[in-house]
């Protein structure tokens, strides 16, 4: 793997070297564990202010998955369905975790488009399932195809939430890049989706490894409930200090927005460079930092022996050396915080101009 021409996950790149001062910060002299520090107590106001939720409930957690499977615990009961898309992370990337953590409820899959349940198909979905079994809303934001939700979308679901009476939580292991694409702030993002929780992801987005569990405003006894299912998940970190350090160098100062916005204009470029090519297809607009294309083999063969890591988007994953040249195969390029023009160029070199093998002119895009 070249890692010029790594475009294989944002959690690939690096860390942003104010995080890494933060951390250097939290690791002089002691500090009371569990919590109990004055770093703590920073990222939990900078959660609160980013999101506009004074009453908010923050818990640090160490990973995404742990995020959504303890946000998904606490809003449902174990006979209980998630309604998510037929792509959602939880569905197809956690092994069963929010199974695990909420002692049995399971997912309930809405068709999507682009990535997106409409909320038509989210109230069918809902209505089909019976009452005692409808239990939480989960959205991923930005989406697992790299869209986002505009803030009318959220509302339509929300709108279907309280028709239901069903907490809605947000995924946002990509929230940063969703509002600095909408243009909005993280506060009118999470209202207009009436959120009762948020997985509040910081790791993709240029953190060394921090998570967050935000319930906006947790009815008495929920915050409880979450803090204890937390500690019996095994996820209550003793040091503390180094989660809630990354957090408080990224919100603060509004650091996540700068690196939001570098990552997805990267993607944005890398986009009308990948359309722009005659033997190249986009699956899916690119509204955020994540891209989906459709390269004939030729292509993918050139990409890999140049060294390039990115992750396919056809499963199971195809053989490369194998089918006929022109078939084109799915492909995903994520771009993070460190991903600048010159790293972009020389990928979309790569691919160059359309070469005998490289299969016919293909239409645009989506």
């Amino acid at each position: 793997m070249s890692a010029d021409l790594c475009f294989a996950s944002d959690n690939a790149g690096p860390v942003h070297p104010a995080i890494l001062d933060a951390l250097t910060q939290a690791n002089r002299g002691r500090a009371m564990p569990y919590g109990a520090d004055d770093w703590t107590a920073r990222a939990v106001a900078a959660v609160r202010e980013t999101f506009e939720a004074p009453r908010a409930e923050v818990l640090l957690v160490p990973t995404g998955i742990a995020a959504n499977a303890l946000a998904l615990a606490t809003l449902t009961r174990p006979w209980s369905r998630v309604f998510c898309t037929d792509i959602a992370h939880v569905e197809l990337d956690e092994a069963g975790a929010l199974g695990l953590a909420s002692g049995g409820a399971e997912t309930a899959l809405v068709p999507s488009v682009h990535g997106r349940m409409a909320g038509e198909a989210l109230a069918a979905r809902a209505a089909a399932e019976p009452a005692a079994r409808r239990g939480a809303i989960s959205v991923t934001q930005l989406t697992e195809a790299g869209t986002v939700y505009t803030l009318d979308a959220l509302s339509a679901l929300a709108e279907v939430a309280r028709t239901h009476g069903l907490p809605l939580h947000l995924d946002g292991a990509r929230w940063s890049n969703a509002a600095v694409a909408l243009g909005c702030t993280p506060g009118e993002m999470v209202r207009a989706a009436g959120a009762a929780a948020l997985s509040l992801g910081a790791s993709k987005a240029g953190a060394m490894g921090v998570e967050a569990v935000v319930l906006v405003d947790p009815p008495p006894g929920l915050a409880d409930e979450a803090r204890l299912r937390r500690q019996r998940m095994g996820l209550r970190v003793s040091k503390h200090r180094y989660l809630a350090a990354q957090l408080v160098a990224w919100l603060e100062g509004g650091l996540w927005r700068d690196m939001a916005e570098t990552a997805n204009m990267a993607a944005l470029r890398l986009a009308h460079g990948l359309a722009a090519h005659p033997a190249v297809t986009l699956d899916h607009p690119a509204e955020g930092n994540m891209v989906f294309a459709r390269l004939t083999r030729a292509l993918h063969r050139r990409l890999r022996a140049a060294g390039a890591a990115y992750y396919p988007s056809d499963l199971p994953e195809p053989d490369l050396d194998s089918g006929a040249d022109g078939a084109p195969l799915g492909a995903r390029f994520v771009c993070d915080w460190a991903t600048d023009a010159g790293r972009v160029d020389a990928l979309l070199a790569v691919l160059g101009r359309e070469e005998e093998g490289d299969g016919p002119r293909a239409p645009r895009a989506v």
